[in-house]
């Protein structure tokens, strides 16, 4: 007689599966995994190791959380095809849960990267660094829009590209190096979310790869253009030409309670 016939207790097939012998007993109640069979004398549930691989697919449902009804109603039309669908659908769900996990992940990477900076930073200091093309979510401002209305439109596009939380998100100004050029310091025109992961779209901003300057400006931004001043005269020094915006964003908002301590990042693109 092969072994895989034989009976087995409720606790041995519980190990088995590394369950509890509850789980076995309510799934027994509500009609959803019974027993081969039960002893007449003692009433005790007896099962079979054919019995495995339909207990192991209940378990993978729960596991991957679909509920209990539709296991249910799963059970009762069992089929390839019921579960290739039932699959499908659970696939859909992990593959957009593997997607938040790594844009959550990458933002992370990023605030752990700025804490990292902030210890060891000369803020003094101008560099030239290379960075990737990324693509991002803008809202057109100006100085006559409201900073309510700024929050409006940051809200509908934090809810169009289903972001959930600004955690999830770098964010900050740009304003045209044009307008800087010109003395213009407060001509900031646009908003921009950098949203972890996402894909180009013809609505996006796109920051350019290539060699972009950097420099930091800490406390009163009243004073930042003289920051810009200092940042031209160092691309003037180096032959540097500078296009397109000037990328701002405040990079450590999370750790300090006055404004004295705020620390702006400036990245502006270099031609060539």
């Amino acid at each position: 007689m092969s072994k895989k016939s034989q009976s087995l207790t409720i606790g041995q097939f519980a190990a088995l599966h590394g369950i509890n012998k509850k789980t076995l007993m309510w799934y027994d109640e509500i009609g959803l995994f019974s027993p081969a069979a039960v002893n007449p004398e003692n009433g005790y549930r007896c099962y079979n190791y054919h019995q495995s691989p339909i207990l192991e697919t209940i378990l993978l449902l729960r596991e991957l959380e679909v509920p209990i009804h539709i296991i249910q109603d799963f059970m009762k039309n069992r089929s390839a095809e019921n579960l290739k669908d039932l699959l499908d659908e659970k696939i859909a769900d992990l593959d957009l849960r593997i997607t938040h996990l790594q844009a959550v992940r990458t933002t992370l990477c990023t605030h752990r990267q700025n804490m990292a900076a902030l210890l060891t930073m000369d803020l003094s200091g101008i560099s030239v660094i290379e960075k990737k093309e990324r693509c991002l979510v803008t809202v057109d401002i100006s100085k006559d829009i409201t900073f309510e209305e700024e929050v409006e439109l940051i809200t509908a596009e934090t809810k169009k590209y289903h972001l959930g939380r600004l955690h999830h998100a770098a964010y900050g100004s740009m304003i045209p190096v044009s307008s800087l050029l010109n003395g213009n310091f407060d001509d900031y025109s646009k908003l921009f979310i950098e949203i972890p992961l996402l894909t180009y779209q013809t609505n996006l901003h796109i920051s350019p790869s290539g060699k972009y300057l950097r420099a930091f400006h800490k406390g009163d931004l009243d004073k930042i253009p003289r920051r810009y001043e200092e940042i031209f005269a160092f691309a003037e020094k180096h032959g540097l030409t500078l296009h397109g915006f000037s990328y701002e964003m405040g990079i450590n908002e999370n750790v300090i309670d006055r404004i004295e301590d705020y620390i702006v990042q400036i990245e502006i693109p270099v031609l060539g």
